[in-house]
């Protein structure tokens, strides 16, 4: 377990190609860097202060950027690995809105709105330079918006042709496939695996792990190519989860932040990450 500092409270979880994670901050936007090997890290990229949270981000393939889902600030923001400075901006949806998390394909970087049945796509360029503004997508098909929050993690097909999208609304909690040309979204075939409280999704292959925060639990499941449907083939429990809430891989382990939504967020709160073996 890798303890971080007092008073960040970490969501997101990043790792790229060296062993280092990423933690995102609710309470400020702060970005925590800590070494697999030992735990320690440091802050570095520093938050555009209170309500401007990071939610979801991922690291691109080179290690130069961090892509950052900005939550109820409404804010997508790029950072420069290096310098930890945030490079680019952009405020989308309206009044309401939640940036949750982020998917990144070769050609853009897509996030999800929790509160709207849209998806917001950052084109990028074939060296992964952003582009100048963000286009929004519309979610139909079977897409279904509650009154409340709605889409949370998001992830690709294993063949890459589509988007995978929580939908908490959709019998119970769904696993959504939906085509990035348009944004028709269909139901995929779980079984009878529900996912109520799915959060973020990570997939490995074929295998799509996918994390129920409040059941402390992550359900994997066997996708086919096109991410049409899946099998449940493993669950993932142990003591040490307080609400983990998304996961990254590093070798033949899967790291998840705990983000003890149970209890409040005060300065002596402690948090940690857990590591757990892949299926």
């Amino acid at each position: 377990q890798k303890k971080k500092k007092k008073k960040f409270q970490p969501e997101g979880i990043t790792i790229g190609r060296s062993p280092y994670a990423w933690f995102g901050s609710i309470a400020d936007g702060d970005v925590y860097r800590a070494s697999l090997a030992t735990g320690r890290g440091r802050v570095a990229v520093e938050g555009l202060g209170a309500g401007r949270s990071v939610i979801g981000l991922k690291i691109d393939r080179q290690e130069r950027r961090l892509f950052l889902s900005g939550g109820f600030s409404r804010e997508i923001r790029v950072a420069d690995v290096r310098s930890g400075k945030i490079d680019a901006l952009f405020t989308v949806g309206a009044e309401g809105s939640m940036v949750n998390d982020v998917v990144l394909t070769p050609e853009a970087a897509w996030f999800t709105d929790s509160f709207r049945p849209q998806l917001y796509r950052l084109a990028l360029d074939r060296h992964g330079e952003p582009a100048r503004e963000v286009v929004t997508v519309a979610l139909g098909g079977e897409w279904e918006q509650g009154t409340d929050f709605t889409a949370n993690g998001i992830e690709r097909t294993p063949d890459g042709s589509a988007l995978l999208v929580v939908n908490t609304v959709v019998e119970g909690g769904s696993l959504m496939r939906v085509d990035p040309r348009d944004g028709t979204a269909r139901r995929v075939d779980l079984g009878d695996l529900a996912i109520p409280f799915g959060d973020g999704l990570l997939l490995l292959g074929r295998h799509l792990y996918i994390v129920q925060q409040q059941l402390n639990q992550v359900d994997v499941v066997r996708l086919n190519a096109a991410g049409t449907r899946g099998t449940p083939i493993a669950r993932i429990t142990d003591p040490r989860f307080r609400i983990p809430t998304t996961a990254a891989a590093w070798g033949d382990r899967i790291y998840l932040p705990n983000a003890r939504f149970d209890v409040p967020p005060t300065p002596d709160t402690e948090y940690d990450a857990v590591a757990v073996d892949r299926v």
